[in-house]
C-alpha cells in the first residue's frame, strides 16, 4: 500500500464544543476520498467543556478513531505527541483543530512522501502561499519577532516553523515525537531541529491560511513562554 493511502489525522483541541463536530465533520468528508484508510484522533488538552463527548458523538460509525483526554492543560506540543504516538495511519497529519489551513491542503502534501520527503511542513511565508484571512497585527508581529528568534537562537533555513499543518511518515513521526521535550506552542520548533539533526527530508508547501479566530495565547505571557522553551531548544544544537 502507498504510504499516502494510509493517514492518521490527529487534532489537539482545548474547549472546542461548539466547533468540534463541524470540524471532525470537514476532515471525514474531505479526507476519506484522498486516502483508503483514515484514522482521526482527538486530543483533549483538559477542557473544561464537552469537547471529548460532542468529538466522539460526530465520530462514531464514520471512521476509526481515539480520544485522549487529558485530566488538566498540559500544552499543545504535549497534546499533538500524544496524538502522533497513538496513530496507526503509515502517514500522520497534526493539524490546528481550527482548520485554519484547510484540511484540503493535504492533496499537495500526499504526494510529497510518495517523492521521497520524510516530513512535510506548511508555510505562510514562502511564494505561493495565500493568505485569505491575516492574523491581525499583533500576533503577525509577534510571529515575525518569534521566527527571528527562532533564526537567531535555534536554526535557520524554515520559513514558517509555526504553521499548523505538517505532514510525516508515521515511522519518523514517531522518532522525532519520542524525543520530543517541549510540552508549549514551540514544540515545532523542536521538532524540525530534531527532523534536521537526524537527517530527514523536509519539504516546505506553500498553503491556503484563514485566521479563524482568536489566539487563546496572550502575546504577552505567550511570548515570554515561548522564548524560555526556544532557549531550552537550543541546548540542542
Amino acid at each position: 500500500m502507498p504510504i499516502a493511502e494510509s493517514l492518521t489525522v490527529a487534532l489537539p483541541a482545548y474547549n472546542e464544543e461548539a466547533n468540534i463536530a463541524a470540524m471532525v465533520d470537514e476532515v471525514v468528508r474531505t479526507v476519506t476520498p484522498l486516502v483508503r484508510d483514515l484514522e482521526v484522533v482527538i486530543v483533549d488538552d483538559g477542557s473544561r467543556d464537552r469537547t471529548s463527548d460532542v468529538a466522539r458523538a460526530a465520530l462514531d460509525g464514520r471512521v476509526p478513531y481515539r480520544i485522549i483526554r487529558f485530566g488538566e492543560n498540559r500544552g499543545k506540543g504535549a497534546a499533538v505527541k500524544a496524538g502522533v504516538l497513538t496513530s496507526a495511519g503509515r502517514a500522520v497529519l497534526f493539524t490546528d483543530a481550527d482548520l485554519s489551513a484547510p484540511i484540503e491542503e493535504l492533496d499537495k502534501f500526499l504526494p510529497k512522501l510518495e517523492e521521497g520527503f520524510d516530513v512535510v511542513i506548511g508555510s505562510r511565508a514562502i511564494p505561493g502561499c495565500d493568505i485569505r484571512v491575516p492574523q491581525a497585527p499583533p500576533r503577525q508581529a509577534m510571529g515575525r519577532f518569534f521566527n527571528r528568534l527562532v533564526r537567531l537562537f535555534v536554526m535557520s533555513g524554515c520559513n514558517d516553523t509555526q504553521c499548523g499543518f505538517k505532514l510525516f511518515r508515521r515511522e519518523v513521526a514517531l522518532e522525532l515525537f519520542t524525543r520530543l521535550g517541549t510540552a508549549g506552542f514551540a514544540f515545532d520548533v523542536e521538532i524540525l531541529l530534531l527532523a534536521r539533526k537526524l537527517g530527514y527530508k523536509v519539504s516546505e508547501v506553500p498553503v491556503v491560511w484563514c485566521d479563524s479566530r482568536p489566539s487563546r495565547v496572550g502575546i504577552l505571557r505567550g511570548s515570554w513562554r515561548m522564548l524560555r522553551e526556544l532557549l531550552a531548544i537550543r541546548r540542542l544544537r
